[in-house]
């Protein structure tokens, strides 16, 4: 699983013209399976995501507090190309990534497991055609790899 992360002042995700969620402050998730992961893995980088301290404190630490320390909320998006291998030719190869029933499978767990920890989250569509539009704080951008992370 890999999720590129942004720190996020005001973000949105707009499908056929119309606003499909919005967050202010908090992160913007691009979000994205591979073979092997699960949601024992969904687990672990979801606690990694919100308790990264990477906000500012009341005495503008640049990076002492967590999502949860801020109340803050997610917009999590669905970006299978993160698993893209453009080592061959000029067309990026996208076998690394799981199949859409699984990554979907995945993706909505992972959005439902936001929620139960009490983490505002808005979502794009699986599969959708999106427009999102990040206003990144910082700028802050932070990539995590399950494999980097954790052992599968």
């Amino acid at each position: 699983m890999k999720v590129i992360l942004q720190r996020s002042k005001n973000s949105k995700v707009t499908i056929d013209n119309k606003v499909n969620g919005q967050i202010e402050e908090g992160l913007v998730l691009l979000s994205s399976f591979t073979n092997g992961d699960n949601e024992e893995i969904v687990d672990k980088m979801i606690d990694k995501i919100i308790n990264l301290r990477i906000f500012k404190d009341e005495n503008n630490n640049l990076m002492n507090l967590s999502l949860i320390d801020i109340n803050g909320s997610i917009l999590n998006i669905s970006q299978f190309t993160l698993y893209a291998d453009c080592k061959k030719g000029r067309r990026p190869s996208f076998v690394n990534a799981l199949n859409p029933e699984g990554a979907s499978k995945l993706y909505d767990y992972m959005n439902e497991h936001l929620k139960t920890k009490g983490i505002k989250t808005e979502t794009g569509i699986f599969g959708s055609d999106m427009k999102v539009e990040i206003y990144n704080d910082g700028p802050v951008t932070i990539i995590l790899d399950s494999d980097e992370l954790f052992s599968k």
